[in-house]
């Protein structure tokens, strides 16, 4: 393989490595340090990150808030205080090598505060401030206004193009790198957008060597593009480097630094990692932020997936095709479905799936009762921690709702991420992964169920392997 060269990151030249910021609280401080100690870029996530208490454990964030306000509130202190907490951690750890960032979701919930909240304090800590999740036109004046560097994720050039000109033309110098992820390769919340099939995945270099046009239309030649998904052995990569099409580039490695013995994920996610086959792990829309996600297949997420299946149409009075009674609830309110219809409502019901939820999209989903009750205890509980939740219906504005009826075929993601991230229940949290987490069972390195440093993997990922 060609020698790997260092790039200009941020403000130093670094191995063109990059720790993907996986929240909630699974990349954290000490992984980040590690990361840049041995020579890349560190990368911990401000999505819930852990604060400790005085014997070093993760302090449990539960929240106390009567209102949706209130917890709010709640989340976003608890988010600045972990931040603050990680970035020192990481700073610590690195020993001055390498750089940190600091990953955040810009429609996760209270995103600019929290932003504001960790820089002010840790400012000089971080060097970069890596955000996705939607248009995250502000990231650019909140970063320079600490002297940090963003560096906006994005899944296509025309999102970067757009992000551009409304944007980061006016802050070009704080502009570290652009990360590319893709939509189909990525672990987490992916960016597919409507006119992208889920199904039918597009090759990467043309995308990414289109978005080195838009931005060599912009001046932003030496400026890296960051890859990030589906990147496993980087000997596959080699033709994109020293590409004159491409440009600087570097990698993002989001899946591979779970298994490592700095990664806080208890040891029955990292068993699971090494038994994964590909056709485990799952791209799916039920998210509560709309997105697409890729995650491993666990009972939560086939729970999930039952409920969309059992799913019909309705309305509310009869119309043309929807003649058909059928009589919900303790009080019997009857919806109205087509005939063939009601013979599928019926037969779910005869299996015990005998309580009907509505949906914002005129259908209505068949559960029994536990699972009713249980959506219901999640939605009332809501810490918002998201800008719009279509699991609950809250909304970061005056009204605090998205103005839609809550829709049951979701879940709570605050739940099921610190589910996964703090405890061994691995059947009952959201298990993010990228597509290509099954190589962990094909990969020699990780024989005889080897967990390795995060220095040996960096090594390892350097080497070509």
């Amino acid at each position: 393989m060609k020698p790997l060269k260092k790039l200009n990151i941020s403000g130093a030249r670094v191995l063109p490595l990059v720790e993907g910021g996986k929240g909630v609280a699974v990349s954290n401080g000490l992984t980040a340090g590690a990361w840049a100690k041995a020579g890349g870029v560190g990368t911990f996530s401000c999505v819930n990150p852990d604060s400790y208490d005085k014997d070093g454990k993760p302090i449990p964030q539960i929240y106390h808030g009567d209102t949706r306000r209130e917890r709010f509130q709640e989340l976003k202190d608890y988010a600045i205080q972990g931040g603050i907490e990680q970035a020192r951690i990481a700073t610590e750890v690195a020993e001055g090598n390498g750089r940190i960032h600091m990953n955040v979701l810009w429609e996760a919930g209270g995103t600019v505060d929290i932003l504001n909240g960790v820089l002010s304090e840790v400012g000089d800590l971080i060097h970069g401030v890596t955000c996705g999740a939607g248009m995250p036109y502000g990231v650019a004046e909140i970063a320079a206004k600490y002297d940090t560097y963003y560096h906006p994720i994005v899944s296509s050039s025309r999102a970067f193009n757009a992000l551009w000109k409304r944007s980061f033309k006016k802050i070009p110098d704080w502009l570290g790198g652009v990360v590319y992820e893709d939509p189909w390769l990525a672990g987490g919340h992916n960016g597919l957008s409507n006119a992208e099939d889920p199904k039918i995945p597009q090759d990467p270099y043309g995308r990414v060597a289109d978005l080195r046009k838009v931005m060599r239309t912009n001046g932003l030649d030496e400026t890296p593009i960051i890859m990030a998904g589906g990147v496993w052995y980087l000997r596959d990569w080699e033709n994109w480097l020293d590409n004159d099409e491409l440009g600087p580039i570097a990698f993002q490695f989001g899946t591979r630094p779970l298994l490592t013995k700095e990664s806080p994920i208890s040891n029955s996610w990292k068993a699971r990692l090494l038994t994964l086959d590909e056709d485990d792990i799952l791209l799916q829309s039920f998210s509560p932020t709309g997105f697409y996600s890729s995650a491993v297949k666990n009972k939560m997420l086939m729970d999930i997936k039952a409920r969309n299946d059992h799913q019909v149409e309705y309305r509310t009075k009869p119309e043309d095709g929807f003649t058909a009674e059928l009589k919900l609830g303790p009080r019997g309110r009857p919806i109205y479905l087509t005939a063939a219809d009601l013979a599928t409502a019926q037969g779910y019901i005869a299996d015990g799936l005998d309580v009907g939820m509505k949906t914002p999209d005129s259908t209505v989903i068949f559960v029994n009762e536990k699972t009713s009750k249980r959506i219901l205890t999640s939605q009332a509980e809501c810490m918002c921690c998201l800008s719009q939740c279509r699991f609950s219906n809250w909304a970061d504005n005056e009204e605090g709702t998205t103005g839609r009826r809550a829709d049951p075929r979701s879940f709570c993601i605050q739940k099921a991420l610190q589910t996964i991230a703090h405890t061994d229940q691995v059947e009952d949290g959201l298990m993010f992964s990228g597509h290509n987490g099954f190589m962990f069972k094909k990969d020699p390195f990780y024989s005889n169920n080897f967990v390795p440093t995060v220095a040996e993997l960096v090594a390892r990922i350097a080497s070509g392997d």
